[in-house]
């Protein structure tokens, strides 16, 4: 099974940037981020295709965030920018580790191994 690691979180103020980084042991296909803040259920962040040409955003993070991907390291980034409070969570990457057709995965389901999660915090 494909393992995946996280790293990057940290603690920021609102209106700073981090970048989180997923490195996979292994081939993957479409990866993503999800995010989870404590008592809120996990939630999509952002998606992208192997080849890097399709992401899909959250309407919350889109125009701040960025996710891109480098299939030379087996690594997919997010680019955190214009942090807010709201944005506090753990984040966690997830990737299909088998080619599937369609659209790009959105929901946790549609993934076959995640990671272990990094803190993002962001103090007002």
């Amino acid at each position: 099974q494909v393992q995946l690691v996280e790293s990057g979180g940290g603690l920021v103020q609102a209106g700073g940037s981090l970048r989180l980084s997923c490195t996979a042991s292994g081939r993957t296909y479409a990866m993503g981020w999800f995010r989870q803040a404590p008592g809120k259920e996990r939630e999509f962040v952002a998606t992208i295709t192997r080849g890097g040409g399709t992401t899909v955003y959250a309407d919350s993070v889109k125009g701040r965030f960025t996710i891109s991907r480098d299939n030379a390291k087996n690594t997919v980034y997010l680019q955190m920018n214009s942090l807010k409070p709201e944005d506090t969570a753990v984040y966690y990457c997830p990737a299909q580790t088998t080619l599937r057709l369609g659209v790009l995965p959105e929901r946790g389901y549609e993934y076959d191994s995640w990671g272990q999660g990094t803190q993002v915090t962001v103090s007002s």
